[in-house]
């Protein structure tokens, strides 16, 4: 008998889960769903699964709900199959099959990210040291080193050999020659920028300048920088240079497709901080318009400056973009479908269930603890007792019950407050989980093996609410904690 695809799920879920996985069009035979006899698949454990699922298996490959917290590689070695973790919500299960029937990869790029420090002069070796760590570990691959007009910068080789011995790449960034030559003597990787007057600069280094034109927007120059470059056996790489809208930026993107005509072989880099850092607009479209340009003209450097507030989370823009460029790009597809972290602000999918099936898992429910839900009619809270929608959370208090519970209505306030927000952006909202903001934040660290502990608000709301008729309608949560 031929092994099968086997997806674990719950009660409330099971229906759900098998008119989406018939919508997949997978081979028939090909899968099966096996409900564990739990109602909510995301409080499944590994002990649930241990006690309810019975060998053998007969399945190569088992996916498991996205919100359960279990040690899958324990799973795995246990029952000799792979276990994979699927996504949130059952919604999402197209996306999470896509090309190749799983997630895709985004471990691979092919554009390397410079990330500039602005104003190295100012800073203490110490100083230019952490904010180098940082800038790595926001996933630049180069720092680049920025000096300043008129301002001695004594401590430019001791910064070089300092970053270089820490493992980093180093690039100078001047517009005087004698601070390109020095930071080339003293070991930098690059140096930003020369032209074909000023190659001699980096004679007797390894240093890689980047080429700029002289003057400013003059491609020939270019031309013959990059030329020159070559007779000299010189590693080197060419920026026409990407101006601001209003001053240049169409003509200048131009430059960039007829120097890649010009020269189908040359590296090139793009400073994307003229566009980023010069529009106050949300940068994360900025960059994966610009990066796009680069997937398409084989541009592989892009240098990126952080300085204004609004772009500071560049490099982890960028870093996310070139990933999904490069994916979207040897798939011969369009950067969609990819994932949401570059959905910051709405997210594409922001109702995860309907509320025809919001009212049908509500009648499922047997205890008094409530749910919250977002869906396009407005707010949904319910429990045992009560169902109530409103697209005012204010409107809901007073069904609620809570005025003498404190800690409840302060955390149901909480929740609400968090679902307006979710709803009046079109974002997705699950309750007890913060927002998804992509890359735009920080996620939460979180252990994928097990739940996470009860705050004190919710234990306490809990406590008060619960009684022993509910522990003995729903038995789910005493397995749970056994």
């Amino acid at each position: 008998m031929a092994k099968k695809l086997l997806f674990l799920t719950g009660r409330l879920a099971e229906s759900r889960l098998t008119d989406t996985v018939v919508a997949l069009g997978l081979p028939n035979g090909s899968w099966r769903i096996t409900n564990l006899g739990i109602k909510v698949a995301a409080l499944m454990t590994e002990s649930i699964v241990r006690n309810r699922l019975k060998e053998p298996l007969n399945a190569y490959r088992v996916i498991v709900p996205g919100r359960s917290r279990m040690d899958l590689d324990s799973l795995a070695a246990h029952y000799g199959v792979p276990f994979e973790r699927g996504p949130d919500e059952i919604i999402d299960l197209p996306q999470h099959f896509g090309k190749g029937g799983g997630p895709p990869d985004l471990s691979k790029h092919d554009v390397r990210i410079f990330a500039e420090i602005v104003d190295g002069p100012a800073l203490s070796i110490e100083q230019l040291v952490a904010r180098a760590t940082d800038l790595k570990d926001r996933g630049a691959d180069v720092i680049d080193i920025g000096c300043q007009p008129g301002v001695p910068f004594p401590h430019l080789e001791e910064t070089v050999t300092t970053l270089a011995k820490l493992g980093m790449t180093v690039s100078i960034d001047s517009g005087d020659v004698e601070e390109l030559r020095r930071g080339a003597r003293a070991g930098a990787h690059f140096v930003l920028s020369l032209d074909e007057t000023t190659l001699e600069a980096i004679e007797g280094t390894q240093a890689v300048p980047i080429l700029l034109p002289n003057p400013h927007g003059d491609l020939t120059s270019l031309l013959r920088a990059i030329d020159r470059a070559k007779e000299l056996g010189i590693e080197h790489i060419a920026d026409p240079v990407l101006d601001p809208i209003h001053f240049g930026f169409t003509q200048s993107l131009e430059r960039y497709a007829e120097l890649r005509r010009a020269r189908p072989d040359v590296e090139i880099l793009m400073g994307t901080g003229n566009l980023t850092e010069l529009t106050d607009v949300d940068s994360q479209g900025v960059t994966a318009v610009l990066l796009g340009i680069c997937s398409e003209l084989r541009i592989r450097n892009v240098l990126v400056v952080q300085v204004s507030q609004h772009t500071l989370r560049t490099v982890e823009e960028h870093d996310a973009v070139r990933r999904l460029m490069y994916r979207s790009r040897e798939d011969e597809n369009l950067p969609k479908g990819y994932g949401n972290q570059l959905l910051s602000l709405h997210d594409l999918r922001p109702y995860p269930d309907t509320p025809e099936q919001i009212a049908a898992m509500s009648e499922a429910v047997r205890d008094l603890n409530y749910r919250m839900e977002v869906a396009e009619d407005g707010i949904h809270i319910y429990n045992r007792d009560s169902h109530h929608v409103s697209q005012d959370p204010f409107e809901l208090f007073d069904k609620l019950g809570v005025e003498k519970d404190g800690s409840h209505a302060f955390y149901l306030g909480y929740e609400l407050a968090r679902a307006e927000i979710a709803r009046a952006l079109a974002k997705r909202y699950a309750q007890d989980n913060p927002l998804d903001w992509g890359v735009a934040a920080d996620r939460k660290a979180e252990d994928l093996t097990r739940h996470a502990p009860e705050g004190a608000t919710l234990r306490a709301a809990r406590k008060e609410r619960s009684d022993a008729a509910n522990r003995r309608d729903d038995r789910d949560d005493d397995e749970r904690d056994g």
